[in-house]
């Protein structure tokens, strides 16, 4: 792996408060790292700690007050809005806790909505049988299962093949044997298509089928660590 595969995603002496006087809280503290290309990293740490605040950061959602991003050694903070925008749209693709289907699309459309915004989208067929959903593909989302509808939103998001995929907290409203589902596609998607996948989560027990751990606390990193004894998805307990 080049250099510069190595830096793929570098996050620089990142800095984030909100409010003012008083009543100021600086949320992010300094945050610095990178992250490889096609890894698999965690960012773990209890409520308040900054792990969504940054992730917004990196998906172009909300600006630092201090540092900067760079994705292949392009800088985030020279873009203008109108390239920021074509960033999101090309490079990114989102999965929150929130599913955030079209009601009144089937399972197949919701899914092409985010292969519309590509230049180069998966394939939408063979994309359907990784996820387990090519024999619900008419359903509309009333008619699944939450970790059904969290599978067409992770769709939604890889169908763009996107260089990174942001996930927060994507099995928080999931319980266990459905969060162990999901955490096994998104590994499987991983592995398949290359793509880079930061995660936020509160759960200790993901942080093991992570190929890189940030730990925050605070607003700052408290242990910054390459996982060098990986479990799969599959394993996984807590």
């Amino acid at each position: 792996m080049s250099e510069q595969e190595k830096k793929f995603l570098e996050i620089v002496d990142l800095k984030k408060g909100f409010g003012a006087g008083d009543t100021r809280q600086e949320v992010l503290k300094g945050i610095s790292f990178s992250v490889a290309k096609g890894e698999f990293c965690v960012l773990l740490g209890p409520s308040g700690s900054g792990k969504s605040t940054l992730l917004n950061i990196i998906g172009g959602i909300d600006d630092a007050d201090d540092g900067y991003i760079s994705i292949s050694g392009d800088s985030l903070k020279d873009l203008s809005e109108q390239n920021l925008t074509k960033y999101r749209r090309k490079h990114l693709g989102y999965v929150f806790q929130t599913y955030n289907l079209i009601g009144n699309l089937n399972v197949k459309e919701n899914i092409e909505v985010g292969a519309y915004l590509s230049d180069s989208p998966l394939d939408i067929e063979e994309l359907l049988h990784i996820l387990g959903l090519h024999e619900h593909r008419h359903k509309l989302p009333n008619q699944l299962s939450g970790g059904q509808q969290q599978r067409v939103s992770i769709g939604r998001a890889i169908v763009k093949n996107p260089d990174i995929l942001l996930c927060d907290e994507p099995t928080g409203a999931l319980d266990y044997n459905t969060s162990k589902d999901i955490l096994k596609l998104i590994e499987d998607v991983n592995k398949k298509y290359g793509n880079t996948i930061i995660m936020v989560t509160h759960n200790e027990a993901v942080s093991d089928m992570a190929d890189h751990i940030i730990r925050l606390r605070d607003g700052m990193i408290r242990k910054n660590i390459i996982n060098e004894n990986k479990v799969s998805a599959a394993d996984l307990e807590w």
